[in-house]
């Protein structure tokens, strides 16, 4: 026994067992699977994509988006457009960004070596994974006020459980046993594999669009409407003007952070056709889904008197204990979709590239849960509510122009030719400079020494996206990166064929020899 905990201290107990990779030299740089998607594997379609956005767009931040819109002026017939605009200016960038992945079939943190070059892509892959487990925990802390509605709806008694906690401790007995009770029902689906994910999306796609309808046709059939659609908006002139780009601004910058990293999922296309999908399904789902809010937050006024854009606050009001615990389970399902796709693969994605020899996305997934679900205690982030959005605000600027960067160098520099065996060549074509490509490293910087007006501070990650893409394109002109340009794409597929074949005779020897051993047994 004691030697057994013995080897729990040692580093090569925890070493992963090398595998081998079809690019990478050593597990050192990379591991199998930061290789790219095998081609059997190559398995999304666009009904998959799809069901992930009605899946991912269902949720309780998307429900209440519209909530800060109205409470700077607008009126709810301009704010569904700046919903829908903003949705649609995020959905040509996950397209262009995802389409790269489609192609390459590598993941974010590989794909970023071609543009930023082999060490500065770590800046943009740490900014993803802080981000991602921050967004873990607040995500994680939403499921947990679903389990406190499903246990209510079962146990009403729930509710009087007493508290033992601090009232330092910003959270209460009872929050505490929700946020440990949805953790673990969490966890199981951060072990599934990416590939196979898309079942837990497709389940969400037909669940939560039938009770956010089930939701809406309750508010039009008890109220008619409501309050809130006869609100008009309170504001005029320029602050108008500038309160739709704000609005606009602030609904391209719920998924600046996807847009940035879809070529993890994208990885996965059949063909890259079927991911096109996204630029019309990406605004009609939030759009639509802003518009339930609206439609349900307008009655509840009504019903109970009061707004209440929270749909966990409106639920817990409700007096069918039926019906407030299966919408309870569908919300709470809908953020475990939302935590799974933007959050915990990408930050397992991100994690496997920074320690490849320790790391996978299944080890990844689980480093992410235990510190974004228990070291960054999201009831403490959410007690001191102004330094997170100020924290969080921060790193979504810095992501507006990482992927502006991606778009431009892949479309417009090297128009759309990559060499993907050398993105896993420390010394290969994209080192660049020592490993920074310095071009990248300005277009960083420009923006944010640029973009001090007050006015166009409020266009935030548009305008940094904007002015690092420009940035860009203007230094890769005057001083191109010819070592990697290239005659044509090389997408090494030939040499995974050959791995995959190769892999099939080892499996193919092994099973022989077993078989061998034990007929002589």
């Amino acid at each position: 026994m004691a030697g057994k905990l013995n080897n729990l201290t040692k580093r090569s107990t925890w070493e992963l067992q090398p595998e081998r990779s079809t690019f990478a030299p050593s597990n050192k740089w990379s591991n199998k699977d930061m290789d790219p998607v095998p081609i059997h594997m190559r398995t999304w379609t666009m009904w998959d994509y799809t069901s992930y956005w009605l899946s991912d767009g269902f949720n309780v931040a998307t429900w209440n988006m519209a909530s800060s819109m109205l409470a700077v002026g607008l009126s709810w017939r301009q704010a569904l457009p700046a919903i829908a605009i903003g949705h649609f200016i995020i959905a040509l960038a996950v397209v262009a960004n995802g389409t790269i992945g489609a192609r390459l079939h590598v993941p974010f943190p590989v794909l970023n070596r071609s543009s930023f070059g082999y060490w500065l892509s770590y800046f943009s892959v740490v900014s993803r994974v802080v981000l991602a487990m921050f967004w873990f925990a607040i995500q994680s802390y939403t499921g947990s006020e679903c389990v406190y509605q499903m246990l209510k709806a079962i146990w009403p008694s729930t509710a009087r459980i007493p508290n033992h906690l601090s009232p330092n401790a910003n959270i209460t007995t009872v929050g505490i046993m929700c946020y440990f009770l949805y953790w673990l029902i969490q966890l199981p689906f951060l072990l599934v594999s990416p590939h196979k994910i898309r079942y837990l999306f497709i389940a969400k796609a037909i669940l939560a669009p039938a009770t956010g309808l089930s939701m809406m046709i309750w508010a039009f059939v008890r109220t008619g409407g409501g309050p809130i659609f006869a609100q008009k908006a309170s504001i005029s002139g320029s602050a108008l003007s500038w309160a739709m780009l704000s609005a606009m601004n602030s609904a391209i910058g719920n998924y600046a952070t996807l847009s940035v990293n879809i070529p993890d999922f994208t990885r996965y296309a059949r063909s890259p056709r079927d991911q096109y999908i996204q630029v019309l399904v990406i605004p009609v789902i939030f759009t639509f889904f802003a518009f339930m809010g609206i439609a349900v937050t307008s009655a509840g006024n009504v019903i109970y008197g009061e707004i209440l854009w929270d749909p966990l606050t409106l639920i817990d009001r409700w007096d069918n204990r039926a019906a407030a615990f299966f919408a309870s389970f569908v919300f709470c399902l809908a953020t475990i979709g939302t935590n799974v796709s933007a959050n915990s693969i990408s930050a397992a994605n991100d994690f496997t590239a920074l320690l490849p020899r320790w790391l996978n996305i299944r080890r990844g997934q689980i480093l992410c849960a235990f510190i974004g679900g228990w070291v960054i205690c999201p009831w403490e982030i959410l007690g001191s509510a102004i330094g997170f959005l100020n924290f969080m605000g921060g790193y979504t600027v810095f992501l507006g122009p990482i992927c502006s960067i991606m778009i431009v160098d892949y479309w417009l520099i090297h128009k759309g030719k990559i060499d993907v065996p050398a993105l896993y060549n420390f010394d290969g074509r994209y080192r660049y400079t020592a490993g920074v490509n310095w071009r990248a490293l300005l277009a960083l910087v420009v923006p944010d020494k640029l973009n001090q007006p007050e006015d166009l501070a409020l266009l935030g990650c548009l305008a940094y996206f904007s002015l690092a893409g420009v940035t860009y394109f203007a230094a890769s002109k005057l001083f191109p990166p010819t070592e990697t340009m290239l005659d044509e794409h090389i997408s090494g597929d030939d040499r995974l064929e050959a791995h995959d074949q190769s892999d099939n005779v080892i499996t193919d020897e092994k099973s022989s020899d077993v078989k061998v051993s034990h007929h002589a047994v």
